[in-house]
């Protein structure tokens, strides 16, 4: 691992009752969520809703950053679908995801250099690296 040269954020929680019945609140207080299982009855969010708004909205600053380099505007349209899967296997649980990439306008070259340049930028992309099989697509 390479050393840090300096921290920007340390995003802070704290978090009790796991996915099934859990809550989770940051240090700030500005969030402060249920947790709850896929499917249960139980009003709240799971980690896999989490990780993709997280890594949906780094990944759309990342094409950003990708764009101004290129003093490039970025349409107010783009968006980005990003989905999570939880997922057994074996003895194990494991997650995949897809971000599926709107950039309305450009041409399919660009869109797609703009996207790969943030996959590599982008946090998290760069933390789920060889751990989570991804499929990014433009569409």
């Amino acid at each position: 691992m390479s050393r840090i040269a300096k921290v920007l954020h340390t995003a802070k929680t704290h978090t009790t009752g796991g996915r099934e019945n859990g809550v989770s609140r940051s240090s700030d207080g500005r969030l402060d969520i249920r947790l709850a299982n896929p499917g249960s009855a139980r009003i709240g969010t799971n980690p896999e809703q989490l990780l993709a708004s997280g890594w949906s909205a780094s990944f759309e600053s990342a094409i950003a950053l990708a764009a101004r380099k290129r003093n490039t505007a970025l349409p107010a349209a783009m968006a980005i679908d990003a989905e999570v899967d939880l997922t057994v296997a074996g003895d194990g649980y494991f997650l995949s995801a897809r971000l599926k990439v709107s950039l309305p306008g450009f041409n399919r070259e660009t869109a797609q250099a703009l996207i790969n340049e943030a996959h590599e930028t982008c946090p998290y992309s760069k933390a789920t690296r060889g751990n989570v099989d991804v499929a990014i697509q433009l569409i």
